[in-house]
């Protein structure tokens, strides 16, 4: 089998989180007396800005019409509340895998295939999520993790592929990526891998031109379809 390996996007393609991502920015707004609320809607649309300092950042900008810079200590600061939030919100088991991740994660590491995680958020955020969902360290799933807070550019930069492809030592045309978003599909063709997209609660409207499948669940692959994908 020429496919080697498996690198997946978190939020959105392991599991449905930015609905936690929501509401972890939201009790960060209301505990420092912010007044301000995203609603699902504008969550929406804060979500084509990848990265979650970014996005307050843009939040800043085009709602509030300021600087961003003049809030970028502050902006920090309250990422790492929310963080703290995010966490607790994934600790108390309020997020699972998506259906079909935890079968398609078994057959890959039943025939050989090497597993990696190339993503926008956090490191902690990465380990907070494969704990809850696995009981077991991140690491000890996945060879490699290539988080955002690692790289200059985020996504749609190839950036964090280009990471996780480096660790892994592997050429990407033995490899899929598993992504969600036209943001993540973007990076992953950046650094020429063939890309997998599963859309997400979010993401469903998205154009994912430029996939190399587009799939409508997890439940619906298998190892011998994927490896399919990267025969030629």
């Amino acid at each position: 089998m020429r496919l080697q390996a498996l690198i997946f996007d978190v939020d959105g393609t392991l599991a449905e989180t930015e609905e936690a991502h929501r509401r972890a920015f939201n009790e960060t707004f209301a505990t420092n007396g912010l007044g301000w609320h995203w609603d699902q809607e504008l969550y929406g649309q804060l979500l084509l800005t990848p990265g979650g300092k970014e996005r307050m950042a843009a939040y800043v900008e085009h709602h509030l019409g300021q600087d961003p810079q003049s809030w970028r200590d502050r902006i920090a600061q309250w990422h790492l509340e929310k963080t703290r939030h995010y966490t607790d919100l994934i600790a108390g088991g309020e997020i699972a895998f998506r259906p079909g991740i935890r079968t398609l994660i078994q057959q890959a590491t039943g025939v050989g295939l090497r597993l990696a995680i190339a993503t926008t958020t956090s490191r902690p955020n990465v380990d907070a999520l494969i704990l809850a969902c696995t009981g077991q360290p991140a690491n000890s799933i996945f060879e490699v993790i290539a988080a955002g807070d690692e790289v200059h550019a985020k996504k749609p930069a190839p950036d964090v592929y280009e990471l996780a492809l480096e660790r892994l030592q592997l050429d990407p045309s033995v490899c899929l990526a598993f992504e969600d978003t036209a943001h993540g599909l973007h990076a992953a063709r950046a650094a020429q891998l063939p890309t997998v997209v599963v859309p997400a609660r979010y993401s469903m409207q998205q154009d994912f031109s430029g996939a190399t499948l587009l799939a409508n669940s997890y439940q619906d692959l298998s190892v011998d379809q994927l490896a399919q994908l990267v025969t030629n």
